[in-house]
């Protein structure tokens, strides 16, 4: 805050720029000014906050110094000195608004506190135009977001032209003749790490982007929703990259930034804000860091949205076999070729995401049994979150669930013949003999073919193939596959040893049985 001294007596003038220490007042003492004329030289480039001087000067006096510095800078602060003859000056001095008179006599004690009332009436007026000017962008930002969440019809008429004026003097100027159009950016910002810092980061961009740009934000959670104005055809995405680049090389960050299209109104600023969050939606598909419009989005049709057969397969196989460290591998190698792929959408990609998670809850109702079955339910249920890597969330669920089953199955006494005979169900389509089942829940085989057959109630070899014929009916009811088909399906590679196996089984012959009502069916 600056101070000037104005005074045509030189003895004043050096005795009140010397006796009180200025600096000590937070107040920056500019070189004092010898007459009236000098000082309105030179105000208009110092810009003084308080002015000290005389009321008595040869020329022009102390009161018409303070009429054309009011005019100039009206929220400078005036105190004026003066003599024990001057009370008719000193009246008009208090019509005109001066802050304070003082006597020439007057102890550096009370100039001191002239001054300082002076500097507060400047922090009063300074503090109660922030708040105003809190207040009047709140309620702007209030219009704004309702006008880019496609509200206008709820803004009035003194609300839109507000907004527009708003936008019109974000240059600091008045513009009032300017033509200029708007677009929505949607930005957010990475690399600073720990999460608790998001907000801070998210701060600095909206700081730095308000002194590069002629611009309005919106704080929006982890994001800045951003509405620049451009003077009309003056878009230059080229330079507004730059920025963003200039922006993350500033504060050591990643920035992301989808474009919207550009409108001519405020009225229209929905259209823009629509088209930038879609793009939004698109980040880590399209890329992490960048400026992105509509074009990037060009090519993306639509990837897979169903996980393959042989993804079931291979996923049932690894939940079986409890191997946390190869179901990380397969589900970061699985779900990163279906982010990579240059056809995939954001719906696309959750809805093939889905397909994993339910194949795995699907694996989980075909080996749980009896009463355990709503407490299994109950452990893998999974609150879906694609907010951080989509890898890390679908690895989070596909856990739960291998957690679950092999948690309940360890609690039996025989844990092994339950993992075996959900072993033989999963992989009926494949050679199974006793010794290759019986090393995968690592027993010794005529151990295990003795416990088998006493917790099954029947001998390895009558198990597999009921579970084979069992496999073999639900597919011929549920399914128009060919019988032969089929009986590959459930580890036959003859279909005339299948047809004879199945008959032998149910009475009916692969085709008599698929004609049956269901109700058939053993």
């Amino acid at each position: 805050m600056k101070i000037m001294i104005v005074d045509d007596e030189v003895i004043i003038r050096n005795g009140l720029c010397t006796v009180i220490d200025w600096k000590e007042l937070g107040l920056d003492l500019i070189p004092p000014a010898a007459s009236a004329e000098e000082a309105l030289e030179r105000i208009p480039d110092e810009k003084p906050n308080i002015l000290l001087t005389d009321i008595r000067m040869t020329g022009m006096d102390g009161i018409e110094l303070m009429k054309e510095v009011k005019r100039m800078l009206p929220d400078t602060e005036v105190i004026i000195l003066s003599g024990f003859d001057d009370f008719a000056y000193v009246q008009q001095a208090l019509r005109g608004g001066v802050t304070d008179y003082l006597l020439k006599t007057s102890r550096p004690e009370e100039i001191i506190k002239a001054a300082l009332k002076a500097k507060q009436n400047i922090l009063d007026k300074r503090e109660l135009l922030k708040q105003e000017l809190r207040q009047r962008n709140e309620l702007n930002r209030q219009t704004l977001m309702k006008l880019l969440n496609g509200g206008k019809e709820d803004a009035s008429a003194d609300e839109l032209n507000t907004i527009n004026e708003w936008l019109r003097k974000q240059d600091g100027q008045s513009n009032d003749d300017g033509v200029f159009s708007m677009r929505v950016v949607i930005v957010s910002a990475s690399g600073w790490g720990d999460k608790r810092f998001e907000g801070l980061l998210i701060g600095a961009v909206d700081n730095i982007m308000s002194e590069l740009l002629t611009c309005m934000t919106l704080p929006d959670k982890e994001r800045l929703i951003v509405v620049l104005r451009e003077e009309a055809g003056a878009s230059d995405e080229a330079s507004l990259a730059r920025e963003m680049k200039r922006i993350g090389q500033i504060l050591k960050c990643e920035t992301f930034a989808a474009l919207g299209r550009s409108v001519g109104g405020c009225e229209q600023l929905s259209a823009s804000f629509a088209e930038a969050d879609r793009i939004y939606s698109f980040k880590g598909l399209i890329g992490s860091s960048g400026l992105f419009s509509s074009e990037h989005l060009r090519s993306r049709t639509g990837g897979r949205t169903l996980c393959s057969e042989q993804e079931e397969a291979e996923l049932s196989a690894l939940l079986m076999s409890n191997d946390a460290t190869g179901l990380r591998h397969w589900t970061n190698q699985t779900v990163r070729a279906q982010v990579e792929d240059p056809a995939a959408t954001p719906s696309t990609l959750q809805a093939y995401l889905h397909s994993v998670v339910i194949a795995g809850h699907r694996w989980l109702e075909r080996t749980r049994t009896g009463e355990s079955a709503g407490e299994l339910g109950a452990q893998s249920a999974v609150v879906y979150d694609w907010g951080g890597r989509p890898e890390d969330e679908v690895f989070r669920s596909l856990s739960a669930i291998m957690a679950a089953y092999h948690q309940s199955v360890d609690r039996s006494r025989f844990a092994y013949i339950r993992k075996a005979t959900d072993y033989i169900r999963e992989h009926l389509d494949q050679p199974l003999s006793l010794q290759q089942v019986a090393g995968f829940v690592h027993s010794n085989p005529n151990h295990f073919s003795e416990v088998f057959k006493r917790e099954t109630g029947m001998t390895y070899l009558e198990f597999v193939t009921q579970e084979r014929m069992r496999k073999a009916a639900e597919l011929l009811h549920s399914t128009p596959i060919k019988v032969a088909d089929i009986a590959n399906r459930v580890g036959y590679a003859d279909i005339k040893y299948f047809t004879q196996q199945f008959k032998k089984h149910t009475g009916k012959t692969p085709s008599e049985y698929r004609q049956s009502p269901k109700e058939a069916e053993r």
